[in-house]
């Protein structure tokens, strides 16, 4: 059984170095700019996440109003599409693939906390959203999960675990069927 939390070592832990940090306050001045950027100008969004160190691909679009927290741990493929507002938390790799959807206000989430240690460090496992995927609106991906090839997270559902390919999630907690 666990005992008290440890708030005070975890918020004096060094979760990134001097690189990361800089890196990140690099990117919160840019940030404004790719935000007021009008929607049409895909490209150039493009190319201030690639500046900042993200694999974007040929034909992505990504709308001004996504929430981006650190683009070099980024990687969409080509003609991919993260829609208005959708929260890209990329404490850990988050990866798109090709032709896959994620649509307005969805979160993918790439962080979280051990909660096993009381000191509950933290935590980064990736994200993997599959080709030709779907995350519909609303809807939540949580740290370390895949979503398969041409599977589909509904709206407002919330992945916790694994949706295969070929598969559809629906409701929280996710419940998993088979597309026919």
């Amino acid at each position: 059984m666990m005992t008290h939390v440890d708030v005070s070592e975890n918020r004096n832990a060094q979760k990134y170095g001097f690189t990361i940090q800089l890196r990140r306050v690099m990117w919160a001045l840019v940030s404004p700019i790719f935000w007021w950027s009008p929607r049409p100008l895909w490209g150039w969004r493009v190319f201030l996440l690639r500046a900042f160190g993200a694999q974007i691909g040929r034909g992505v679009h990504i709308y001004p109003s996504v929430r981006i927290t650190m683009p070099w741990r980024l990687r969409i493929d080509d003609q991919a599409a993260v829609g208005a507002h959708a929260i890209l938390y990329a404490l850990g790799e988050i990866h798109i693939g090709a032709r896959a959807t994620v649509s307005q206000y969805a979160h993918l989430c790439a962080g979280s906390h051990d909660w096993r240690q009381p000191h509950r460090p933290l935590i980064t496992p990736e994200i993997w959203i599959g080709d030709d995927a779907w995350v519909c609106a609303d809807a939540f991906v949580g740290p370390g999960v895949r979503i398969g090839a041409r599977a589909i997270l509904g709206a407002r559902a919330v992945a916790m675990k694994d949706l295969p390919k070929g598969h559809m999630g629906v409701g929280n907690p996710v419940q998993i069927r088979l597309m026919k």
